[in-house]
Protein backbone atom coordinates (compact mmCIF):
# COMPACT_ATOMS: atom_id res chain seq x y z
CA UNK A 1 0.00 0.00 0.00
CA UNK A 2 1.12 3.53 -0.71
CA UNK A 3 -1.45 5.54 0.58
CA UNK A 4 -4.00 5.54 3.08
CA UNK A 5 -7.59 5.95 1.45
CA UNK A 6 -10.05 7.90 3.60
CA UNK A 7 -11.14 4.52 5.11
CA UNK A 8 -8.31 3.24 5.85
CA UNK A 9 -7.49 6.47 8.34
CA UNK A 10 -11.09 6.11 9.54
CA UNK A 11 -10.20 1.96 10.95
CA UNK A 12 -6.94 3.14 12.30
CA UNK A 13 -8.11 5.81 14.21
CA UNK A 14 -10.80 3.48 15.49
CA UNK A 15 -8.31 0.59 16.03
CA UNK A 16 -6.29 2.95 18.45
CA UNK A 17 -9.02 3.70 20.21
CA UNK A 18 -9.38 0.15 21.08
CA UNK A 19 -6.29 0.01 22.14
CA UNK A 20 -6.24 2.82 24.70
CA UNK A 21 -9.24 1.45 26.34
CA UNK A 22 -7.42 -2.46 26.50
CA UNK A 23 -4.28 -0.45 28.17
CA UNK A 24 -6.26 1.18 30.88
CA UNK A 25 -4.96 -1.75 33.78
CA UNK A 26 -1.48 -1.72 32.23
CA UNK A 27 -0.93 2.28 31.89
CA UNK A 28 -2.07 2.77 35.82
CA UNK A 29 -0.01 0.14 37.15
CA UNK A 30 3.06 2.33 35.31
CA UNK A 31 1.94 5.05 36.76
CA UNK A 32 1.14 4.28 40.08
CA UNK A 33 4.77 2.66 40.28
CA UNK A 34 5.82 6.57 39.26
CA UNK A 35 3.05 9.24 39.83
CA UNK A 36 -0.61 8.85 41.04
CA UNK A 37 -1.80 5.66 38.82
CA UNK A 38 -4.49 6.88 37.10
CA UNK A 39 -3.43 7.55 33.55
CA UNK A 40 -4.97 4.55 32.26
CA UNK A 41 -8.11 5.60 33.65
CA UNK A 42 -7.89 9.03 31.12
CA UNK A 43 -6.67 7.30 28.14
CA UNK A 44 -9.16 4.14 28.38
CA UNK A 45 -11.64 7.76 28.44
CA UNK A 46 -9.45 9.36 25.43
CA UNK A 47 -9.70 5.85 23.19
CA UNK A 48 -13.34 5.16 24.25
CA UNK A 49 -14.10 8.30 22.70
CA UNK A 50 -11.88 7.80 19.20
CA UNK A 51 -13.52 4.62 18.57
CA UNK A 52 -16.46 6.50 19.51
CA UNK A 53 -15.62 9.32 17.36
CA UNK A 54 -14.97 7.00 14.31
CA UNK A 55 -18.38 5.14 14.56
CA UNK A 56 -20.37 8.17 14.68
CA UNK A 57 -18.69 9.66 11.77
CA UNK A 58 -18.35 8.66 8.36
CA UNK A 59 -15.35 9.51 6.53
CA UNK A 60 -16.14 8.63 2.97
CA UNK A 61 -13.92 9.24 -0.40
CA UNK A 62 -13.10 12.92 -1.12
CA UNK A 63 -13.85 13.92 2.33
CA UNK A 64 -11.21 16.44 4.11
CA UNK A 65 -9.29 13.90 6.14
CA UNK A 66 -7.23 16.73 8.16
CA UNK A 67 -10.50 18.24 9.12
CA UNK A 68 -11.51 14.81 10.18
CA UNK A 69 -8.74 14.40 12.53
CA UNK A 70 -8.71 17.70 13.99
CA UNK A 71 -12.42 16.79 15.05
CA UNK A 72 -11.11 13.93 16.43
CA UNK A 73 -8.68 15.47 18.58
CA UNK A 74 -10.95 17.28 20.07
CA UNK A 75 -13.31 14.74 20.84
CA UNK A 76 -10.39 13.06 22.67
CA UNK A 77 -9.20 16.37 24.17
CA UNK A 78 -12.78 16.90 25.74
CA UNK A 79 -13.04 13.31 27.23
CA UNK A 80 -9.84 13.08 28.79
CA UNK A 81 -8.25 16.69 29.33
CA UNK A 82 -5.81 15.03 31.46
CA UNK A 83 -2.28 15.74 30.44
CA UNK A 84 -1.57 12.73 28.66
CA UNK A 85 -4.97 13.27 27.14
CA UNK A 86 -4.24 17.15 26.26
CA UNK A 87 -1.07 16.04 24.61
CA UNK A 88 -2.03 13.11 22.28
CA UNK A 89 -5.57 15.39 20.84
CA UNK A 90 -2.64 18.35 20.68
CA UNK A 91 -0.85 16.12 18.39
CA UNK A 92 -3.72 14.58 16.39
CA UNK A 93 -5.14 18.23 16.03
CA UNK A 94 -1.67 19.21 14.85
CA UNK A 95 -1.66 16.51 12.38
CA UNK A 96 -4.98 17.43 11.32
CA UNK A 97 -3.57 20.93 10.28
CA UNK A 98 -0.70 19.36 8.59
CA UNK A 99 -3.36 17.18 6.14
CA UNK A 100 -5.76 20.01 5.96
CA UNK A 101 -7.56 19.56 2.77
CA UNK A 102 -5.93 15.65 1.82
CA UNK A 103 -8.32 13.11 0.73
CA UNK A 104 -5.68 10.46 0.82
CA UNK A 105 -2.06 10.23 2.35
CA UNK A 106 0.81 9.12 0.86
CA UNK A 107 3.84 8.06 2.29
CA UNK A 108 5.74 11.51 2.51
CA UNK A 109 2.34 13.35 4.07
CA UNK A 110 2.34 11.10 7.05
CA UNK A 111 5.90 11.44 7.69
CA UNK A 112 5.09 15.23 7.84
CA UNK A 113 2.17 14.30 9.96
CA UNK A 114 4.18 11.98 12.52
CA UNK A 115 6.87 14.92 12.96
CA UNK A 116 3.89 17.34 13.12
CA UNK A 117 3.08 15.43 16.23
CA UNK A 118 6.22 14.57 17.74
CA UNK A 119 6.93 18.69 17.31
CA UNK A 120 3.58 19.51 18.77
CA UNK A 121 3.80 17.50 22.10
CA UNK A 122 7.59 18.26 22.89
CA UNK A 123 5.75 22.19 22.26
CA UNK A 124 3.15 21.43 24.61
CA UNK A 125 4.53 18.89 27.25
CA UNK A 126 8.13 21.56 27.08
CA UNK A 127 9.25 17.84 26.96
CA UNK A 128 12.68 16.56 24.97
CA UNK A 129 14.27 13.43 24.21
CA UNK A 130 15.98 12.09 27.22
CA UNK A 131 13.53 13.54 30.01
CA UNK A 132 11.54 10.61 30.30
CA UNK A 133 8.34 10.68 28.73
CA UNK A 134 6.37 9.62 25.43
CA UNK A 135 9.04 11.82 23.20
CA UNK A 136 11.14 9.17 24.10
CA UNK A 137 9.58 6.67 22.21
CA UNK A 138 7.73 8.90 19.48
CA UNK A 139 10.91 11.53 18.56
CA UNK A 140 13.55 8.79 17.44
CA UNK A 141 10.18 6.70 15.40
CA UNK A 142 9.12 9.88 13.83
CA UNK A 143 13.05 10.49 12.47
CA UNK A 144 13.25 6.93 11.29
CA UNK A 145 10.22 6.91 9.56
CA UNK A 146 10.44 10.22 7.37
CA UNK A 147 14.32 8.53 7.14
CA UNK A 148 12.96 5.79 5.52
CA UNK A 149 10.72 7.79 3.73
CA UNK A 150 13.49 9.70 1.77
CA UNK A 151 15.47 6.96 1.10
CA UNK A 152 12.30 5.22 -1.08
CA UNK A 153 11.63 2.64 1.47
CA UNK A 154 7.84 1.38 0.89
CA UNK A 155 5.47 2.60 3.24
CA UNK A 156 5.11 -0.95 4.61
CA UNK A 157 8.73 -1.21 6.03
CA UNK A 158 9.12 2.47 6.94
CA UNK A 159 6.44 1.79 9.22
CA UNK A 160 8.06 -1.35 10.73
CA UNK A 161 11.75 0.78 11.01
CA UNK A 162 9.25 3.42 12.90
CA UNK A 163 8.12 1.18 15.15
CA UNK A 164 11.57 -0.46 16.42
CA UNK A 165 13.17 2.42 16.59
CA UNK A 166 9.94 3.88 19.13
CA UNK A 167 10.47 0.21 20.75
CA UNK A 168 14.65 1.42 21.27
CA UNK A 169 14.05 4.57 22.78
CA UNK A 170 11.36 3.28 24.96
CA UNK A 171 13.62 0.81 26.48
CA UNK A 172 16.52 3.52 26.20
CA UNK A 173 14.48 5.63 28.45
CA UNK A 174 13.80 3.15 31.21
CA UNK A 175 17.28 3.23 33.31
CA UNK A 176 16.60 7.34 32.92
CA UNK A 177 15.31 9.45 35.56
CA UNK A 178 12.16 11.62 35.04
CA UNK A 179 12.78 15.20 34.56
CA UNK A 180 8.98 15.86 33.54
CA UNK A 181 5.63 16.71 34.68
CA UNK A 182 4.53 14.59 38.24
CA UNK A 183 6.45 11.84 37.48
CA UNK A 184 9.55 14.01 38.53
CA UNK A 185 8.42 15.12 42.13
CA UNK A 186 9.50 11.04 42.93
CA UNK A 187 12.66 11.51 41.33
CA UNK A 188 14.98 8.44 41.91
CA UNK A 189 11.86 6.05 42.07
CA UNK A 190 11.19 6.24 38.32
CA UNK A 191 14.99 5.36 37.67
CA UNK A 192 14.53 1.78 35.63
CA UNK A 193 10.51 1.68 35.36
CA UNK A 194 9.14 2.00 32.03
CA UNK A 195 7.54 5.31 31.30
CA UNK A 196 3.72 5.62 30.74
CA UNK A 197 4.16 7.46 27.82
CA UNK A 198 6.80 5.85 26.11
CA UNK A 199 4.76 2.80 26.17
CA UNK A 200 1.92 4.33 25.50
CA UNK A 201 3.46 5.50 21.78
CA UNK A 202 4.60 2.15 21.06
CA UNK A 203 1.65 0.36 21.43
CA UNK A 204 -0.26 3.03 19.56
CA UNK A 205 1.97 3.01 16.53
CA UNK A 206 1.53 -0.64 16.67
CA UNK A 207 -1.70 -0.83 16.43
CA UNK A 208 -1.58 2.01 13.31
CA UNK A 209 0.50 -0.49 11.74
CA UNK A 210 -2.01 -3.50 11.98
CA UNK A 211 -4.88 -1.00 10.82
Amino acid sequence: MSTFTAACVRKALRRVGERMVALRDRLNELDAAMGDGDTGISISKGGAALAEFADANPLNDGDDIGKYLANAGMALNRAAPSTMGTLLATALMRMGKEAKGATTLDAHLLARMIVAADTAIQERGKAKPGDKTIVDALHPAAEAFAAAIERGEDLNRAAQTMLEAARRGCDAATPLRSNVGRASWVGERTVGRPDPGAVLCVEILESLIAA
